[in-house]
């Protein structure tokens, strides 16, 4: 762990740690956390920040779609609805990111 960066430490640990002990498929696991995320009303950063794995391990914007209403009869309406805002909020991040990224690029 640095001292620049311990919560990243951290968070890196933790999800080291939860592939190494996981007998799920990487789609299958990445389907379980974005559920999870939903249960717990997570913030667009956290979305962002399994927006890769996922997309490398192949979950579509149609998996989502279908986590949201296998979740929607548990966690409830609100969630599934503010989830769906936190995503998109999630993707525009991503979107601003690559943007500022490449106009870096570009500038060098």
């Amino acid at each position: 762990m640095t001292a620049e960066t311990p919560v990243l430490d951290t968070l890196v640990d933790i999800t080291t740690a939860s592939l190494e002990h996981n007998s799920l498929a990487p789609r299958e696991l990445m389907l379980t956390r974005i559920a999870a995320l939903i249960a717990v009303d997570a913030p667009p950063a956290s979305y962002l920040a399994s927006v890769g794995a996922a997309a490398a391990s192949g979950v579509t914007a149609e998996d989502i779609q279908a986590v949201m209403i296998g979740v929607a009869p548990v966690v409830g309406t609100p969630k599934v609805v503010a989830a769906g805002g936190n995503i998109l909020r999630a993707l525009g991040l991503e979107i601003m990111v690559a943007e500022a990224e490449n106009g870096a690029a570009s500038a060098r």
